[in-house]
C-alpha cells in the first residue's frame, strides 16, 4: 500500500468516527452527581404488641406501665405468656392516697410488685369464656387464681363482670378483649388488693 493510500485511509477512518462521536448523545456528567433515593419501605403490619407495649400505646394506662416498671415487671409481662391482665386506668390508681401511690412506686416495690401480679391470671382469658365460668359457678362466683398466688371471685352484676378481691373491694371491668401478642388485657375501674 502506497504512502498515499495510508495516508487517505487513515483520514477517512479519523473522519468516521469524528462523525460517529458527533451523532452520539452527549454525556450529562451531573446526572451521575444527582443522589438516589433509596426505596422507601412499606410498614408491615405485625400485629398488637405485647401487654406491655399495648399499655405503654394507651394512654390511660400510664400509670400501671409506671408502676410495672417501678416494680421490676416489664420484662415478666413482655415475656411469653399468655397472661390475662385485669389492667386498672389512671383513674383507678387516682383513688389510692397520693402518699401511699408514692411509697409503692419508691420504697415498697416488693408490695407494689405483690399488688401487680394480683391483677395478672395465667392463660388467655377472654370475656365470653370468663362470663360462661360465671354463670356455671352460680350464686358463689367464680374463683380466678392469680399468678401472685392470690383469688379473685368473678361474679356478674348487671350483665357486667365484677371481680372482688381479698380485701372485698370490687373492680368492674369497664372494656374487654384488647389483644396482645402475648395475652389479653381487661380494663377494670378499681385497684385490686390481695390483702
Amino acid at each position: 500500500m502506497t504512502t498515499i493510500k495510508r495516508t487517505l485511509s487513515i483520514a477517512l477512518a479519523s473522519s468516521a468516527a469524528l462523525a460517529l462521536t458527533a451523532c452520539a448523545d452527549p454525556v450529562d456528567k451531573n446526572k451521575y452527581d444527582e443522589p438516589v433515593e433509596a426505596p422507601v419501605a412499606t410498614p408491615v403490619d405485625t400485629g398488637p404488641g405485647t401487654v406491655v407495649e399495648v399499655a405503654q400505646g394507651d394512654e390511660t394506662f400510664s400509670t400501671l406501665v409506671k408502676a410495672v416498671t417501678a416494680a421490676g415487671l416489664g420484662d415478666t409481662l413482655s415475656g411469653e405468656g399468655p397472661f390475662t391482665v385485669f389492667a386498672p386506668t389512671d383513674d383507678a390508681f387516682g383513688k389510692i392516697p397520693d402518699a401511699t401511690l408514692t411509697e409503692l412506686t419508691t420504697n415498697d416495690t416488693d408490695t407494689l410488685a405483690t399488688i401487680l401480679r394480683y391483677h395478672v391470671v395465667p392463660g388467655n382469658v377472654d370475656a365470653a369464656t370468663l362470663t360462661k365460668a360465671i354463670e356455671a359457678a352460680g350464686d358463689d362466683g367464680y374463683s380466678i387464681e392469680t399468678v401472685g398466688g392470690g383469688t379473685l371471685t368473678a361474679t356478674l352484676v348487671d350483665g357486667r363482670v365484677v371481680l372482688t378481691d381479698a380485701t372485698g373491694g370490687t373492680a368492674t371491668v369497664t372494656a374487654s378483649d384488647i389483644p396482645a401478642s402475648n395475652g389479653t388485657i381487661h380494663v377494670i375501674d378499681t385497684v385490686l388488693m390481695p390483702q
